[in-house]
């Protein structure tokens, strides 16, 4: 069974939207990635969950180079007419106009300073980032009008853009979460082929602490049987980079993603297959699909309980119990009518 390094999925499947379906289809496993310019009708997003502590996201890109497999953000691909598949890591749709939209969104009157999440379906210091530079130019944005914005990554480039967010921070305009699956970097690249070392990671929470911009870290996603030993250590680490806070987040494979999973374990580790799978299900009461609020995230059940328990004795033994910093809401409504007042004065 041929497998391409440097993805995370090997099969296309079929669309739910796609009247005639013809099964998991495979392309050509050389292909490049392609980039498509959007245009962005709607930037900002309201999030309806109880589980996400933002009220508003951003994302600059669609589909994801990263490749991890188990990624929620797989399912929101088809509705583009392409498969959550190879081609969520292949075709990846560029919002070119983003951060212009985003400052518009910020002059309306209307608009009421709330932070907004940075990333809250794909990474937006995906590698299409070095090129593009939208999400500096967002943070540049966000600057200018000082409005607050909690990034979540699990990509180091978060570091070139260190100067914006040291002064972001000043402001106490800024969040990142980083998002670490394990230290083992054989492990971690079958997780997620295109992210940086854990290494690398350990080092930008770290530059990033010792800069003042206040970091949480993300053990996500705890997948049973594989990485679900490493709660502790990645606590450990983090700590020891200056982390403030740490949370666990459990696998859960909605809509195409048990398809891609099951061809994955096939590939990566037939010999645990089924355990993986059994333990997945012991998390979401029998099923490998979890979409109920208050459950999906963190499971249920005995498995959820140890991991619970073991993510809880890890954030006291290592003090990454500390409260994120509130993000600050009150410069926005100044600089937005600073900001309008240049606009006239040059007009």
């Amino acid at each position: 069974m041929y497998t391409q390094k440097g993805r995370g999925a090997q099969i296309n499947p079929p669309s739910p939207f796609e009247k005639l379906s013809r099964g998991a289809q495979v392309t050509d496993p050389g292909a490049a990635t392609q980039f498509i310019p959007v245009r962005s009708k709607r930037l900002i997003n309201e999030v309806d969950s109880p589980d996400i502590p933002h009220n508003w996201s951003v994302n600059p890109y669609q589909g994801c180079e990263h490749g991890c497999v188990y990624c929620y953000a797989r399912n929101t691909h088809p509705y583009w007419g392409y498969s959550a598949g190879m081609d969520f890591e292949r075709k990846v749709m560029v919002k070119l106009d983003a951060p212009r939209v985003l400052e518009e969104t910020f002059q309306k009157p209307s608009w009421k300073a709330s932070p907004i999440m940075l990333s809250g379906n794909t990474d937006c210091y995906q590698p299409a980032e070095k090129h593009y530079r939208l999400t500096r130019q967002i943070l540049e944005v966000c600057l200018k009008y000082r409005h607050p914005v909690s990034i979540v990554t699990k990509n180091a480039l978060i570091l070139r853009d260190l100067d914006l967010l040291r002064e972001l921070a000043e402001y106490q305009l800024v969040h990142v979460a980083f998002s670490i699956t394990s230290l083992q970097a054989g492990l971690q690249q079958i997780l997620e082929p295109r992210t940086s070392t854990p290494e690398k990671k350990l080092l930008a929470i770290r530059t990033l602490s010792d800069a003042g911009v206040p970091v949480m870290v993300l053990a996500a996603p705890i997948i049973p049987a594989i990485n679900q030993q490493e709660i502790l250590p990645i606590a450990r680490a983090v700590a020891e980079a200056g982390a403030l806070s740490f949370q666990h987040m459990v696998v859960r494979l909605n809509g195409a993603l048990p398809e891609l999973f099951v061809d994955w374990l096939d590939r990566y580790f037939p010999d645990r297959k089924e355990k993986v799978l059994n333990g997945i299900k012991s998390l979401h009461g029998g099923s490998l699909q979890n979409s109920r609020f208050g459950h999906r995230m963190k499971g249920a059940g005995n498995l959820a309980v140890i991991l619970a328990k073991q993510a809880e004795v890890a954030r006291r033994k290592y003090h990454l119990n500390q409260p994120m910093p509130a993000l600050n809401t009150s410069l926005h409504a100044f600089h937005k009518t600073a900001q309008m007042d240049l606009f006239a004065q040059a007009c």
